[in-house]
């Protein structure tokens, strides 16, 4: 009893598809009514077709059952057994055409021939309202058949509806194969553009979401260093504000005008990032870590040469400066940190090294690059810097201490050297 298992799961499986497709109808009701109350055009296409849209062409079909009926037909049982048996294999060809693994299955292909085989045996034998099969069988042709090959399966179809009805019942059934080759065409038609429009709606979805996720990542880089770098200023000019005040209250009064003016500039910096407009400036960012490492007691030492930068490289070396300094000062213990920039006609590098014990950032084990390196603030650099064809390393240093380097491509530009260098101050 294998085969009535089958049937039955078969007939299952139709259920469920026939109650997911008028819930599917439901729901595009639903949303039609609601944009038409909003005055708005229903972007939602509807739920995709199903075999269930090509079930009732089987009417086409009456004409014959007609003639069973009436007793016009020899040998009937014949006759009524090719009926269930085109009927059948119609039904398991058009449902298994809308799912794109099924329809190039060689199980529905070999179902297809069978139709085609048993259609012309039933016109050859009957003629007349049998005739009409052809059309049927070029829906299911259409259906299953879209690709570079439907010309020729669609021609050849129509060369064979032609001959069976000319041989059959003349010249005045020549309609048989035009009403097959218009069948099969405007069926591939139809299903191969719906089925392009929801990939295309499917398609342009994901980007959105995509567009979504990436403006949510900047966000949260955008934010982790800003607050990171700025969070920790506060924090060592707070502390260093403590420590002076009982001794000078002029330079403590100094280091609680540095807090206010980091806080404001912080709160600009923020609503530049929601928005999106934020372009970090290296010569800010160096001056802002010298500021930092001097208010943590540690001498800063900055070196530049090269020629000039671009805005977008001197940006993103400035989101490098920011991260690195914040994890000296949090992590390190340094009492000395070098920042050297070096550029050459092509390639920017940027080290910042400190000789504290310290590791010098979150979750930093060893010499290492790419995604991989640092904690989340170094993962975000490591990104930034990939996408603009750079790179980060990030580890300690063999003569001790942590180094972060940093590598960018720049642009060929003119070269006016240049070497800055900032002394340690004085004890």
């Amino acid at each position: 009893m294998t085969w009535m298992r089958g049937i039955t799961c078969q007939l299952q499986q139709w259920r469920a598809a026939r109650a997911q497709w008028k819930a599917d109808m439901a729901e595009f009701k639903v949303a039609q009514k609601e944009a038409r109350r909003r005055g708005e055009f229903p972007e939602n296409p509807g739920p995709p077709p199903t075999g269930f849209s090509l079930l009732p062409w089987l009417l086409m079909g009456m004409g014959s059952f007609s003639n069973l009926l009436q007793g016009k037909t020899p040998n009937p049982w014949i006759g009524a057994l090719g009926l269930l048996a085109f009927n059948s294999l119609y039904i398991y060809v058009v449902f298994r055409s809308f799912v794109k693994e099924k329809r190039t299955a060689v199980s529905t292909l070999v179902a297809l021939v069978l139709m085609g085989l048993i259609t012309c045996g039933l016109a050859l034998g009957y003629g007349g309202n049998w005739l009409y099969f052809f059309p049927l069988l070029g829906l299911a042709t259409g259906a299953v058949v879209r690709g570079p090959r439907l010309g020729q399966v669609g021609l050849a179809l129509t060369a064979l509806a032609a001959a069976v009805s000319v041989y059959r019942s003349g010249w005045d059934a020549i309609n048989i194969a035009y009403g097959t080759f218009l069948s099969t065409m405007v069926t591939a038609a139809i299903l191969s553009l719906s089925e392009a429009v929801r990939e295309l709606r499917a398609a342009r979805e994901e980007l959105a979401r995509r567009a979504v996720e990436k403006e949510r990542m900047r966000f949260s880089r955008d934010l982790h260093d800003l607050l990171g770098h700025t969070l920790s200023v506060i924090v060592v000019k707070s502390e260093a504000a403590r420590r002076l005040a009982p001794r000078d209250i002029d330079a403590a009064l100094d280091q609680i005008t540095d807090i206010e003016s980091v806080g404001r500039q912080a709160l600009t910096e923020i609503r530049e990032a929601v928005t999106g407009y934020r372009e970090g400036s290296l010569a800010t960012e160096l001056d802002r870590a010298r500021s930092a490492l001097s208010a943590a007691d540690i001498d800063p030492v900055v070196r530049q040469s090269g020629p000039p930068l671009t805005p977008q490289t001197e940006a993103l070396l400035g989101w490098v400066v920011r991260e690195a300094v914040t994890n000296v000062v949090r992590h390190s213990g340094a009492t000395r940190c070098e920042i050297t920039l070096d550029g050459v006609l092509d390639r920017a590098r940027l080290t910042v090294a400190d000789d504290g014990p310290g590791d010098g950032g979150p979750a930093a084990t060893g010499p290492a690059e790419g995604i991989g390196i640092g904690g989340t603030g170094l993962k975000g650099l490591t990104e930034r810097l990939a996408t603009a064809g750079g790179s980060l390393r990030a580890g300690p240093s063999p003569r001790g201490g942590f180094t972060v380097t940093a590598e960018l491509p720049v642009e060929a530009v003119e070269l006016t050297s240049s070497f800055v260098v900032t002394a340690p101050r004085e004890p």
